[in-house]
């Protein structure tokens, strides 16, 4: 069975380097000096904000099991994790739009070292904090980042397609090559070296004191609207306002909310659906094997976003339909497996196909992310865009709070239909913007979005690039 692992392991790196190499112009956008500088220092910062995520993650749940703590009080440090996503998120998103992306970017990162300084204390307390810190840092990771990227793209004149060329690098770099990076770098230090669990913390605050370094001395601020004086209630409701009257923005939440919850709901199913009697399965493997999936998902996306004949919300109906169907191969092999007969290595003949299933479905991870980013750029009115993408993440925490919930009371093949249904509503909803957008004429996105204010009827329509 461990060789079935390394050979799906050796395949998708050869087809990940193979498409990275064979590129041509016809799959390249082509761009400028200026335009090359900046992407890279972005690229950069990205990718230490997420290597500051990633190298925590295999070592979150397995060091509060050392301070002694039970199953039950695990899961509720991880409820407060998103219950503080959930109720700080938009609080966050609208502070940055109205004191600046930047100092939400610094935010991001003096928050997220703090939550990794209280890994080192064992009293529950502590690092209750610790996850109620961490959940505002996802938050701002989620949305500060990208909002300010929009922001100074535009600022800078640069072509509207050459956003697609960021964040597919993005995806690429900071959810696969520095994510696998992150996952061997924090076993080497807790495991090969002896430093413990608490290393990969430590290691995960000083990259992201590293980032925040580039960011002071290097980044611009940028604003949703400085001339504007709302106070945050207002903001909110401002917020609320732009996604109820624009069908497109509430589509969009709701696909975003449907998939990623999904996603992370998948991240707590894997692993007994591929060790349902507690084999012994090599975990880190295969969250690398995982990753490199996303980076093959991640450079598909950057071929087909740069071809503008090829609409975003018309291929992304397709990957959702696909995820849909690979989360439903647990629950077929399960149904076909025990009536076909074998006996000897049943389990392991399932474990191949779903692991087949579960490197599809981390490819179309890798697609979503940048398409999703590039919706999102098109149709997010600028002036209160962190705020709006974390009201998007209001459903997704509550749906993930209810599953840490109640994770053990369905059996997993109902979490897995449960999922699959949602990604199948997803893509439904997809299809259904995709004929609204066509449908409407592209609005500028510097046009206001507040209802209230009136609109001046001779302003020219500019042109939007999709």
């Amino acid at each position: 069975m461990e060789m079935f692992y390394y050979l799906v392991f050796g395949v998708l790196s050869f087809v990940v380097a193979s498409l990275e190499l064979s590129k041509t112009n016809k799959d390249r956008i082509n761009t400028t000096t200026a335009f090359n500088s900046f992407k890279n220092n972005y690229l950069v910062v990205y990718s230490l904000m997420m290597s500051g995520d990633w190298m925590q993650g295999p070592y979150v749940y397995y060091l509060y099991s050392q301070y002694g703590f039970s199953k039950g009080d695990i899961g509720r440090l991880f409820i407060a994790g998103f219950g503080s996503s959930m109720f700080f998120g938009t609080i966050v998103g609208s502070l940055a739009d109205k004191q600046g992306r930047k100092r939400a970017c610094v935010t991001y990162c003096i928050t997220y070292i703090l939550s990794c300084i209280t890994k080192h204390s064992p009293q529950y307390k502590v690092l209750m904090l610790g996850r109620i810190l961490g959940g505002i840092a996802t938050s701002l990771l989620f949305s500060a980042f990208e909002s300010w990227l929009v922001a100074e793209h535009n600022k800078r004149g640069f072509e509207q397609q050459w956003l697609s060329l960021t964040f597919s690098k993005a995806i690429f770099l900071g959810n696969g090559l520095f994510a696998i990076l992150s996952g061997l770098f924090a076993n080497l230090l807790a495991d090969n070296l002896g430093f413990g669990p608490v290393a990969p913390f430590d290691a995960a605050a000083c990259i992201l004191a590293l980032g925040m370094a580039i960011i002071l001395s290097s980044w611009p601020e940028n604003f949703g609207d400085p001339s504007d004086n709302k106070d945050l209630l207002t903001q909110f409701k401002g917020a609320a306002l732009a996604i109820a009257a624009d069908e497109k923005i509430a589509l969009l939440g709701a696909i975003q909310s449907l998939f990623e919850g999904s996603m992370y709901t998948f991240v707590f199913l894997w692993t007994p659906a591929l060790s349902p009697n507690d084999e012994d399965i090599p975990h880190g493997f295969i969250f690398a094997t995982f990753m490199l999936s996303s980076m093959l998902g991640s450079s598909i996306a950057s071929r087909m976003m740069a071809r503008a004949s090829l609409r975003t919300e018309s291929y992304m109906q397709m990957v959702f339909a696909i995820a849909a169907f690979t989360l439903l191969l647990p629950i077929i092999t399960s149904i076909l497996v025990p009536l076909s007969g074998v006996k000897g290595g049943s389990i392991s003949f399932a474990g191949c196909i779903q692991l087949f299933g579960f490197c599809t479905f981390e490819a179309c991870v890798g697609i979503f992310w940048p398409s999703i980013m590039k919706m999102r750029s098109q149709y997010i009115p600028e002036e209160a865009r962190s705020t709006i993408m974390n009201f998007f993440r209001v459903p997704l925490n509550i749906f993930v709070c209810v599953v840490l919930y109640n994770v053990n009371a369905f059996p997993i093949t109902v979490m897995f239909g449960m999922c699959s249904i949602f990604l199948f509503m997803a893509s439904i909803l997809q299809r259904r913007l995709m004929f609204v957008s066509e449908r409407e004429i592209p609005k500028s996105r510097s046009q206001d979005w507040t209802p209230m204010k009136e609109r001046i009827e001779e302003e020219q329509p500019l042109k939007v690039t999709i």
